[in-house]
């Protein structure tokens, strides 16, 4: 296992929200995670920023872990995993934020084992026609694509500047359209050009086809979230 391979050291932490298993170094946090949020002060939210119920001795008030916004026990009542903000336990969240975490739920769940295990196409960098087979992975610690052949190539995740999925088949009410590849652009370190790789699904065996538009889809999503902590 190299070294940026290598899962870094964790602690745990406690803050005003709850437990949380973060990185040694902030350096070395995933790409795709959060920042907690500020918490609205007390005194600047007298009433339910959802519901607007006025907050008393009954009606307690509630910050939602992911926005910091304060809320009832009614709009604010649900615990629900927040990975991206490496909570250990479930987190009271406000329902529009509880809806996105749930959504959050398959992509670590599920696609980022994807992205891990790793699927192949055909890679051609830059403006070259030739291309060459290659593996495709993120790494365990989640920072870096690898890509193994020939060559080989890692790619800083947090270094991706675009990530544009291709696919192939249309109809006027968007379905039945299948990924394919993806192009995606990137900076290497030292260098403030950006990079481009083109990968192109495998045609040859149908087992290899729904693993690549598998990989593509969950690296679709991949970058929504990296757009969205960039953005933060």
């Amino acid at each position: 296992m190299s070294g940026r391979e290598a899962c870094d050291g964790k602690k745990l932490v406690r803050s005003s929200s709850g437990l949380r298993m973060v990185p040694e170094h902030h350096a070395a946090r995933s790409p795709f995670g959060l920042d907690e949020p500020p918490w609205v002060p007390d005194k600047e939210c007298p009433r339910c920023m959802q519901c607007e119920t006025k907050f008393d001795f009954i009606t307690r008030k509630h910050h939602c872990r992911r926005c910091g916004k304060c809320f009832c026990d009614k709009c604010c009542s649900k615990k629900v995993p927040l990975p991206r903000m490496c909570f250990v336990d479930p987190v009271r969240q406000c329902a529009e934020c509880a809806f996105i975490s749930q959504k959050e739920t398959e992509f670590y769940d599920k696609q980022l084992k994807v992205l891990m295990n790793g699927a192949t196409f055909s890679v051609s960098r830059g403006t070259s026609e030739k291309s060459e087979p290659m593996v495709c992975r993120l790494s365990n610690n989640q920072r870096y694509l690898f890509l193994d052949g020939d060559s080989h190539y890692e790619i800083e995740i947090a270094q991706i500047s675009t990530v544009q999925i291709l696919t192939e088949g249309f109809t006027p009410g968007g379905g039945n359209t299948r990924a394919t590849g993806m192009l995606l652009q990137y900076k290497v370190p030292g260098s403030e050009e950006l990079t481009q790789m083109k990968f192109t699904a495998n045609e040859d065996f149908n087992s290899n086809k729904k693993l690549s538009a598998a990989w593509l889809a969950a690296m679709h999503k991949a970058a929504k979230l990296l757009y969205e902590s960039r953005d933060q």
